[in-house]
C-alpha cells in the first residue's frame, strides 16, 4: 500500500497530494509517491536562520555531542523499522546494515569525537599560539567558531540513511542547522529516518528540515555563511557548484562524486599466495555489495598480463555462485538496483564499456532472479569485462556503470599498472594488493596523488580489514578530480569543515579570554588554595600555583639512574659530558619531570582522581648539577564530561606546567591531563 511522502519544514510535515510514483526495486510495485505541493523555501530558510541557529547556539559542542549519542541510541532501538523500509530499495540485510547501522554508528562516532576533542563552548582553539613579539606581549593563534549559516545536504540514492547521517553528524556538532535533500528514488527511506529522528524529541527546533522533491529557488536564497554538500554524479556536481549565487557569494561547495575506483594486483603475487585470493574476493565483494551501487565500488581491476586468465577464471567462478533475487528469500546474496531508471542507465553504460572488450560474465545467458514478481524488478546480473589494451580502450577509464559491473585490465610492468590507476582522473579509493612492502612504498606516492583513500591489502591486514569500499568516520572520505575534490568524515576534520577559522592576535591575557584556554604569559590567579584541592566546578582557567624551589644535586642524578636504569653518558661520564655541546653533566630530562611533579602535587586525598596523560612535552634548557628549579602549574582548560554508569562523576582539567631554573630560563614545558571529581562525589 503506497503512501504520499511529506517534507518537514518549519517544524511541520507538508505534503498531501501524490506526484511521482516510487516503485519497489524488487517487484516494481509502487511503494510511495513524492508530494505535489510546492515548498516555501523562503519560510524554510528563515526558520533555519532564526529558530534553528538560536536553538543550536544556545548549546555548545559538548551538549551537541551528548545529543548525538542519545539520538544514535534511540535510532538503534528502532532500527528494524528502517531495515523493513530499506528492503524496497533492493538491498539485502547486509547491504542495509551499511546504510542503517553504518549511519547510526557514524552518529556514535561523532558523539565520541565531540566528547573527547571539543570544549564546553562554541569556540575551538586551534593552537599552538605563536609569538609575534620578542617579549611575548603580542601573540597570535587561530579559533574555529560556528559559521552562523545553514548546511544544505544533497544526497545520493544509494545510501539514504548513512549518506544523510554522515553529513548531519559533523554539521550538527558544529552548530549548523541542516536542510536535507535526499534523491527521490529512495526518499521514502530518508523520510522514515527523519520521522524517527524527530519523534525522538532530542533535536532542537529548526536544526533539521527535509526536502522531498526539487529544490526550487533554494540555491538563490543561500548566503555567505552557508555550506552546500553534494553526493552524486560528477556531471551534476559540476552543474550545482557553478550556480551563479554560489559563485557570487563564495559559498563553500563540497562534492563527493562517483568515481572509477580501482584495485591493483601487484606483480609479486602468484595464484598460490593468499593475496591472490584476497584480490579476487575483494573485487567480487565490491561488485555484489549493494548490487555494485557504491561510490567506492571497484570499477577497474588492474592485473599483471600473465595473470589475466587466472584472475578472470577465479573471479568468474566466484561471481557465478552469487545468488541474485528478492533479499527476503533465504540464500539470496545480491538484490536489485535501486530503481528501474538506474537499471536502464547501467545497461546503457555497459554497452559503451563492451565496445572493443570481451564480456567474461553477464546476464545474457538466462539470468533469472529468485523470487515472485522479480521479473518486474530492477535486477542486474554481475557483469565482468576483460580489457587487454587499457591504454588504447579509453572508455574503461571514463565510463562508469553504477552497478555490479567491473572491468579486468592488463598491464605489462608495474609502472604501467600504477599509471593505469591514475587514468580514472581522480577516485575516492584505490586498493593495492601486494605481499612486498617495497612495492607498497613505491606505489603510494603515485596512488595518493589521485585517490582520496588507499587500502594496502596483504594477508596480515586482511585479518582485520574493513575492506576497500568502507569509508570510516575517523578517515577522510572524498577524492580529487573526477571524485569531486571534496572531503567528508576524517574525524574532527569534518567538524572543522562546518566551522569558520579566524586568526586572532592580542596579548596572552586577551587570548586566554578569547580561547577559553590559558596562554602562557597571560595574567594568572595566584591560588591561595592548592589547585589540586578544588573540585571541577571550582577550577577556573588561569588559576595558578608557583611552587617552592629545589636545587638539583649529584645524588639526585645517581639515585634516579639507579632507579630507572638510565646510565646515559651525559648523566654519569664527566669527561664525555665536558666534550659534549653542554660542557658538563646534566640531569635526566625525566628526573626534571618527576622532580617538578614532586614540587606541585598535593599528596593528600582530594578531588584529583587520576593523572591520565601528558602532552606537548619539551626539554628546553638542560638542568645541571647545582641548578635550582621551580614549577608553575596553571589550569589551562576544562572539558566537562557527562556522568557515565560505573564511572566517577568528573571532568577533565588540563594543566600547563612550566619548569624554570634560577635564571628564569624555561627548562621543561608540558601539559598534564587530570580527572577531577565534581562536588558530591567521593574523592
Amino acid at each position: 500500500m503506497s503512501t504520499t511522502l511529506q517534507s518537514f519544514i518549519a517544524g511541520r510535515w507538508v505534503g498531501q497530494g501524490p506526484k511521482q510514483a516510487l516503485r519497489s526495486a524488487i517487484n516494481g510495485k509502487v511503494v510511495a509517491h513524492t508530494h505535489e505541493e510546492q515548498l516555501n523555501f523562503e519560510e524554510m530558510v528563515a526558520y533555519a536562520r532564526t529558530t534553528g541557529l538560536r536553538t543550536l547556539l544556545n548549546t555548545h559542542f559538548q551538549d551537541r555531542a551528548r545529543t548525538l549519542k542519545a539520538l544514535a541510541a534511540y535510532l538503534m532501538e528502532r532500527k528494524e523499522e528502517l531495515y523493513a523500509i530499506s528492503a524496497h530499495t533492493g538491498a539485502t540485510r547486509s547491504d542495509s546494515w551499511i546504510d542503517v547501522e553504518g549511519g547510526i554508528g557514524t552518529l556514535f562516532a561523532y558523539s565520541s569525537i565531540g566528547g573527547k576533542d571539543l570544549p564546553s563552548s562554541n569556540v575551538l582553539h586551534e593552537g599552538p599560539p605563536m609569538r609575534l613579539g620578542q617579549e611575548n606581549h603580542f601573540i597570535g593563534s587561530h579559533v574555529l567558531v560556528p559559521r552562523r549559516g545553514i548546511a544544505l545536504h544533497i544526497n545520493a540514492f544509494n545510501f539514504p540513511i548513512w549518506g544523510m547521517l554522515e553529513k548531519f553528524a559533523p554539521s550538527y556538532l558544529a552548530g549548523m542547522p541542516c536542510l536535507v535533500k535526499p534523491a527521490s528514488a529512495t526518499s521514502y527511506v530518508a523520510e522514515k529516518a527523519v520521522r524517527v529522528m524527530m519523534d525522538s524529541g532530542l533535536l532542537p527546533a529548526g536544526c533539521l528540515q527535509l526536502i522531498v522533491g526539487g529544490t526550487g529557488d533554494l540555491f538563490d536564497r543561500l548566503e555567505e555563511p552557508d555550506v552546500v554538500t553534494f553526493t552524486g554524479s560528477a556531471d551534476t556536481a559540476m552543474q550545482l557548484r557553478s550556480h551563479p549565487n554560489l559563485l557570487r557569494r563564495s559559498i563553500p561547495f563540497n562534492a563527493e562524486a562517483d568515481s572509477l575506483n580501482c584495485a591493483l594486483l601487484a606483480p609479486d603475487v602468484t595464484p598460490d599466495d593468499p593475496e591472490f585470493e584476497l584480490f579476487v574476493k575483494e573485487v567480487a565483494r565490491e561488485m555484489s555489495a549493494k548490487a555494485g551501487q557504491k561510490c567506492t565500488a571497484i570499477r577497474r581491476a588492474i592485473v599483471p598480463r600473465h595473470l589475466m586468465d587466472a584472475v578472470g577464471a577465479a573471479l568468474t567462478a566466484r561471481l557465478k555462485k552469487i545468488v541474485v533475487g528478492d533479499p527476503a528469500i533465504e540464500g539470496v546474496r545480491m538484490g536489485a538496483l535501486a530503481s528501474h531508471a538506474q537499471q536502464a542507465d547501467v545497461m546503457d553504460k555497459l554497452a559503451l564499456l563492451a565496445e572493443g572488450n570481451e564480456i567474461l560474465l553477464s546476464g545474457r545467458d538466462g539470468f533469472t532472479p529468485k523470487g515472485e514478481g522479480t521479473e518486474n524488478g530492477a535486477f542486474f546480473a554481475p557483469t565482468l569485462l576483460r580489457c587487454d589494451r587499457p591504454l588504447q580502450q579509453t572508455q574503461v577509464h571514463n565510463v562508469e556503470a553504477f552497478g555490479p559491473v567491473s572491468t579486468l585490465m592488463a598491464y605489462d610492468d608495474y609502472e604501467e599498472g600504477l599509471h593505469l590507476a591514475t587514468l580514472g582522473r581522480g577516485s575516492l579509493v584505490g586498493s593495492l594488493v601486494t605481499k612486498t612492502p617495497a612495492l607498497a612504498a613505491q606505489a603510494v606516492p603515485t596512488f595518493a596523488a589521485w585517490h582520496g583513500r588507499l587500502l594496502v591489502l596483504d594477508r596480515e591486514a586482511a585479518l582485520e580489514s574493513t575492506g576497500h569500499g568502507s569509508p570510516l568516520p575517523k578517515l577522510k572520505h572524498g577524492g580529487p578530480g573526477r571524485a569531486g575534490g571534496g572531503e567528508e568524515l576524517g574525524g574532527l576534520r569534518a567538524v572543522k569543515h562546518y566551522l569558520q577559522r579566524c586568526a586572532v592576535q592580542g596579548s596572552p591575557t586577551m587570548l586566554t579570554a578569547v580561547t577559553g584556554e590559558y596562554q602562557r604569559g597571560g595574567a594568572v590567579q595566584e591560588s591561595e588554595i592548592h589547585p589540586f584541592r578544588r573540585y571541577f566546578e571550582d577550577v577556573e582557567v588561569g588559576q595558578s600555583l608557583l611552587t617552592h624551589r629545589r636545587t638539583v644535586g649529584e645524588a639526585d642524578i645517581v639515585a634516579f639512574g639507579g632507579l630507572s636504569g638510565d646510565y646515559f653518558y651525559m648523566h654519569f661520564d664527566d669527561v664525555a659530558a665536558k666534550q659534549s655541546q653542554f660542557g658538563q653533566r646534566i640531569a635526566h630530562g625525566y628526573f626534571v619531570l618527576s622532580a617538578a611533579a614532586g614540587l606541585f602535587v598535593s599528596p593528600a586525598p582530594g578531588p584529583v582522581l587520576a593523572n591520565y596523560g601528558l602532552e606537548t612535552l619539551r626539554f628546553v634548557t638542560p638542568v645541571a648539577i647545582g641548578d635550582t628549579i621551580q614549577a608553575r602549574l596553571t589550569a589551562k582548560r576544562k572539558i566537562d564530561r557527562p556522568l557515565r554508569e560505573g564511572q566517577a562523576n568528573a571532568g577533565v582539567v588540563a594543566w600547563d606546567v612550566a619548569v624554570t631554573n634560577q635564571r628564569g630560563e624555561l627548562c621543561a614545558s608540558y601539559e598534564i591531563l587530570t580527572l577531577v571529581a565534581k562536588k558530591g562525589e567521593p574523592s
